[in-house]
């Protein structure tokens, strides 16, 4: 099998305490990644010093530094640290991934991915499961459905990464790459037996002034309103926490009334619902 080029992306906000962490789990990978860069985005702490610390040792590991807003906004602030290191890269690269900068790999996660991407040509987007720490014991971060592949953990073809139009800087972003990934053919993955551990559990640090993004993004994404009453309830019950559906709806309706411009066309948001409601249909089979 022909060992693929991997270019790693990893925005880092404040992460003193993890960074160090997930890159000694990323230089001890059976395949190596050709690429590291860690988008230093406005961090207050050691976070500077601790990527500093590896660059030196590794040149295939850089470190850029980055301003925006001190407020956690998922999504937006995200993808803008992303694309700062994206800025960087060349093409020699076969798969682009964008990770956390709070994550521990098994060390044969980047080779795994390889092979998966060497045995089908039409997969456009691989990853392994995040494992959260619970009661002293790592277990399965249950807050999507098991073929979702997790913001945390994103890999793509480049082929793929480029069809669908590269990342969509907005909430929801994590989402639409798989429903357009689809919509152009692609095929996705998630292995089971790849268990990351994700040190800094989903939304623990998000701003509070995010809580209407959700429910804006099911907007974009063309869901239509009984879609997204669906998945907002979901989506609240999972996270224990009906306020959060309320906040949902409010931001889906707010985004409506302000006609916010969508990520997707028509023909997209088309797709996007039928895929919807079948994979909802099927649950009840």
């Amino acid at each position: 099998m022909i060992n693929m080029n991997f270019y790693i992306i990893i925005p880092a906000h404040n992460e003193e305490s993890s960074i160090g962490i997930t890159l000694d789990s990323l230089v001890n990978q059976t395949l190596l990644p050709k690429r590291i860069v860690v988008v230093n985005d406005n961090s207050t702490d050691k976070t500077q010093d601790i990527v500093e610390s590896y660059t030196s040792k590794y040149p295939w590991i850089q470190l850029i530094n980055s301003k925006s807003s001190n407020e956690h906004l998922p999504g937006s602030k995200i993808i803008h640290a992303f694309y700062k290191g994206y800025e960087t890269l060349d093409e020699d690269y076969d798969v682009l991934c964008k990770f956390d900068a709070d994550l521990i790999f098994p060390n044969n996660y980047i080779e795994q991915l390889s092979n998966h991407f060497n045995k089908n040509v039409k997969l456009g987007m691989v990853s392994g499961f995040c494992y959260i720490e619970k009661n002293g014991e790592w277990v399965l971060e249950n807050l999507t459905r098991k073929n979702h592949v997790r913001g945390a953990l994103k890999a793509y073809k480049k082929d793929c990464f480029l069809q669908i139009g590269k990342l969509k800087r907005s909430m929801g972003w994590d989402t639409v790459d798989e429903l357009l990934a689809r919509f152009y053919g692609w095929e996705l993955l998630t292995n089971e037996s790849l268990h990351v551990k994700h040190l800094k559990p989903t939304g623990m640090s998000y701003n509070k002034a995010s809580k209407y993004l959700q429910g804006e993004a099911m907007y974009k994404m063309r869901y239509g309103f009984t879609i997204t009453l669906i998945s907002a309830l979901k989506l609240a019950y999972k996270k224990g926490s009906l306020v959060l559906f309320k906040d949902y709806l409010e931001g889906y309706f707010k985004a409506k009334k302000n006609k916010i411009a969508f990520l997707v066309t028509e023909d997209e948001g088309k797709f996007i619902r039928n895929l919807r409601w079948k994979g909802m249909l099927n649950k009840f089979q």
